[in-house]
C-alpha cells in the first residue's frame, strides 16, 4: 500500500470514529535562567534559618576578661552548675535551629579535652578532669534537635608553636580533627582571623583546614571573612548596608585583613562567588559574660533583627553563659520576648485575601499570585524582554475587608534559588511613595513612618542582571515601630 492510499485509510478511520485525532497541547512555561552564581543547597538551607545562636564561654568567663592572655590556671575553670541543656532552652528560646559553641577562644584553652595540649578541661578540677564541654554541648543540641556549629580560634595566645607556620598549623588542624570526627554532625563550623596588630606573625593554612571540614564534615557550612559558604559582615553591631549582595570575588578578599569591612558589608553585584553575610552580634555588650551587664532591650534586638535579617541576612545571637554554666535567666527571658515579638509581627500577613497582578507574566506557573501563596519553591517571573529599559512590578489588591487594616512593614523576597537580581526598587501604597531601596534578596523588611491603610500596593523593581524573580511580598504590623522612620 502506498503513502497515499495510508492517508486516506487514517483519514477515514478518524472520520468513522476508529481512532482519536491528536489533541493540542499547551507547552509549559519553561522557568527563567538562573543568574549566576546561585547558592548550593546548604547555603539556602542555612539562609532560611535566619536567626541562630553563639555561646561563648570558656577561662574568659572566670576571669572577667574579654581577651585572655593564654597563661590563665586551668584550675580557674569551674563551673558548678554546667547544663548545656539549658543553652538549648536559650536557642529555643530565640526560635534558633542552630548553636555556635567557642570550643577553643584566643587564650587557647580548649573546652574538650584535647590530646594535643594540657591547656584544656582535662587540667580544671571540673568533672575531677574528665568533662567535656564540647561533648555536652552537642548532645544537648542533637537531643533538642538544634543543630551544632563549632568556633576554632586560629589565634592562640597559649601554644608555644604560634608563630612557627608548618608547626602550628599541623597543630591546628590536629585538634581541628579532633572535633570534626568526635562529636556527630556539625552544621557550621566558624573560622575567622582576628588578632592583635602587635600579636605574633602567623600564617594561617585556611584551605588545608576548609578541605579538610569538607572531607569530614561535607554538609557543614563554613564561615569566615571570605566564606566559602558564609561571609563575615564586616562588624559585630548586628547589621548589614542597606544594599547587601550575597555575591563577592573570593579573590578580593584576605582573611583578617583591614580595610575590606565595606566589601564585606555591600557584596558585589558583579561578584563571581555566592557567599551571603551572617550577622555576629552579643545580647549583652561583652561577647563573655560579666556580672555588671544586662541584656540588650527587646527595642535594640527588634533593631538588629531588621537591619539584618530584613537585609539578606542571618543573624548570629551571642548569649554567653556565666560563671555557674548557665545562660542567665533574664537573658533567656529577653531572647523570648524577642521570639514572641517576631512571631506577632510576622505571624500575621496583611497581604493574605489579596489578588496581584504585574507587569507582565512569564506563563501560569509563573504568575503574580503567586507572591502570595506563602511558598518558597513557588515565585513570579515577568517576561525577559518586559521591563528592561522602565522596569518591572508587581501590585496587590487588598479585599474590602482588608482595606482599613493599616500595616507598617512591608516584606519582599527574592526567589534567590535563582541568583540575586534586584539592584533598585520602590513601595507605593494607592499611588503614594512610602519606601524604597536597593537590593532585596532572601528578604528585605521595611518599616514604614507610620501605619498606612490602602487598597493597592504596588512594588516596582529595577533588575539589570535580569528579570526580578519574587517569591513573597507580604504586609505587616508591628506595635514596636509606631512612628519609627523609613528604614
Amino acid at each position: 500500500m502506498g503513502r497515499a492510499s495510508l492517508l486516506r485509510l487514517a483519514a477515514a478511520m478518524v472520520l468513522t470514529g476508529l481512532v482519536s485525532p491528536p489533541v493540542a497541547v499547551a507547552a509549559r512555561a519553561t522557568p527563567p535562567l538562573p543568574v549566576l552564581p546561585i547558592p548550593t543547597a546548604a547555603q539556602l538551607a542555612w539562609q532560611r534559618r535566619e536567626v541562630i545562636m553563639f555561646f561563648h564561654f570558656g577561662m574568659n568567663t572566670f576571669t572577667n576578661s574579654e581577651l585572655g592572655t593564654g597563661a590563665e590556671d586551668p584550675a580557674l575553670f569551674a563551673p558548678a552548675a554546667l547544663n548545656a541543656s539549658q543553652w538549648m532552652d536559650a536557642a529555643a528560646a530565640a526560635g534558633a535551629s542552630l548553636a555556635i559553641l567557642v570550643a577553643k577562644h584566643h587564650d587557647g584553652f580548649c573546652l574538650w579535652p584535647s590530646a594535643y595540649t594540657a591547656h584544656s578541661v582535662r587540667a580544671s578540677p571540673w568533672h575531677g578532669g574528665a568533662g567535656d564541654v564540647v561533648r555536652e554541648f552537642a548532645a544537648a543540641a542533637h537531643a533538642r534537635g538544634v543543630d551544632a556549629g563549632l568556633y576554632l580560634s586560629p589565634w592562640d595566645l597559649h601554644d608555644q608553636e604560634y608563630g612557627r607556620e608548618v608547626a602550628y598549623n599541623e597543630y591546628y588542624l590536629a585538634q581541628l580533627h579532633e572535633l570534626l570526627t568526635g562529636y556527630g554532625s556539625l552544621s557550621e563550623i566558624w573560622f575567622d582571623g582576628h588578632k592583635d596588630k602587635n600579636a605574633t606573625n602567623m600564617t594561617y593554612h585556611f584551605q588545608e583546614w576548609f578541605q579538610t571540614v569538607r572531607q569530614l564534615q561535607s554538609s557543614s557550612i563554613i564561615f569566615s571573612d571570605a566564606g566559602p559558604d558564609v561571609r563575615w559582615v564586616g562588624n559585630e553591631d548586628g547589621f548589614v548596608g542597606t544594599t547587601c549582595w550575597s555575591t563577592v570575588n573570593r579573590s578580593m578578599i584576605t582573611i583578617g585583613a583591614t580595610g575590606i569591612e565595606n566589601y564585606l558589608n555591600n557584596g558585589d553585584p558583579w561578584g563571581t562567588d555566592w557567599v551571603p553575610p551572617e550577622c555576629d552580634v552579643t545580647i549583652r555588650p561583652g561577647w563573655f559574660w560579666h556580672e555588671n551587664e544586662t541584656a540588650k532591650t527587646l527595642s535594640q534586638l527588634l533593631d538588629i533583627y531588621y537591619t539584618s535579617v530584613g537585609r539578606n541576612c542571618v543573624l548570629l545571637l551571642n548569649a554567653p553563659p556565666n560563671t555557674t554554666g548557665l545562660v542567665e535567666d533574664a537573658d533567656i527571658a529577653r531572647l523570648r520576648e524577642f521570639r514572641a515579638a517576631i512571631t506577632h509581627i510576622f505571624g500575621t500577613d496583611l497581604a493574605d485575601g489579596s489578588t496581584a497582578r504585574a507587569s507582565s507574566e512569564r506563563g501560569g506557573d509563573f504568575a503574580a499570585g503567586n507572591v502570595l501563596d506563602g511558598r518558597d519553591d513557588t515565585y513570579w517571573a515577568p517576561m525577559a524582554e518586559d521591563g528592561r529599559r522602565d522596569g518591572y512590578w508587581v501590585e496587590l489588591r487588598r479585599p474590602a475587608r482588608a482595606r482599613a487594616r493599616p500595616f507598617n512593614v512591608v516584606r519582599i523576597q527574592e526567589h534567590v534559588a535563582l541568583g540575586q537580581r534586584v539592584e533598585r526598587h520602590e513601595v507605593y501604597v494607592d499611588g503614594v511613595a512610602v519606601a524604597s531601596g536597593t537590593t532585596v534578596g532572601h528578604k528585605r523588611l521595611h518599616r514604614l513612618a507610620g501605619p498606612v491603610v490602602g487598597r493597592t500596593v504596588k512594588i516596582w523593581f529595577a533588575a539589570r542582571r535580569g528579570p526580578p524573580v519574587v517569591s513573597a511580598v507580604g504586609l505587616h504590623l508591628d506595635p514596636h515601630e509606631i512612628n519609627r522612620p523609613s528604614q
